[in-house]
C-alpha cells in the first residue's frame, strides 16, 4: 500500500529509524500467546483468543512518542489499547506507520472485529472497532 512504512517484526522490537514526518497513523501487530480475560476500561471484561491482532491508531502530532508510549509496559491506562497491552501475555511484535488516515487504513484490513467499539470511541466512519483479529501473513 502506498504511503506505508512496512512492519518491523521481531521478538525484541526496536524503533531505531525516525518516523516519516507526514505519517499520521500507526498499526500495532499484536500477538496473544494464549487465551486471556482482560478488563478494557468502560468496555468491561473481555475474552480474547490466542492469535494475532492488528490495532490501528492515529496521532496527528508526536506519532513516534505515541507509538513508544504504547510499547512501554508501565504507563497510566488511558486508551482501550493501553488496557490490552498491559496484560503480560500480550506482545507487540510489529509496528507500521502511514500517511493514510486511520479509519481508511483500518477498513483496508481483512480481519474480524472481536470487541465492538475497541479503539473507535471517536470513529465517525463506522469501522466497528480499530482492533481486528487477523491471519498472517497480512495481505
Amino acid at each position: 500500500m502506498e504511503g506505508v512504512t512496512a512492519f518491523t517484526i521481531s521478538m525484541k522490537l526496536s524503533l531505531n529509524a525516525p518516523f516519516p514526518e507526514d505519517h499520521i497513523s500507526y498499526q500495532l501487530l499484536i500477538h496473544i500467546c494464549e487465551p486471556i480475560h482482560v478488563k478494557i476500561g468502560a468496555l468491561g471484561m473481555q475474552h480474547l483468543a490466542a492469535g494475532h491482532y492488528l490495532y490501528t491508531g492515529s496521532a496527528r502530532r508526536h506519532l513516534e512518542a505515541r507509538v513508544r508510549r504504547h510499547l512501554r509496559r508501565e504507563k497510566r491506562l488511558r486508551w482501550h489499547i493501553d488496557y490490552l497491552l498491559s496484560h503480560p501475555r500480550v506482545v507487540v511484535v510489529g509496528v507500521s506507520t502511514s500517511a493514510i488516515e486511520e479509519c481508511r487504513w483500518n477498513r483496508s484490513v481483512e480481519g474480524e472485529v472481536v470487541i465492538p467499539g475497541f479503539g473507535a470511541s471517536d470513529c465517525r466512519h463506522r469501522c466497528g472497532a480499530h482492533l481486528l483479529r487477523v491471519e498472517l501473513p497480512l495481505g
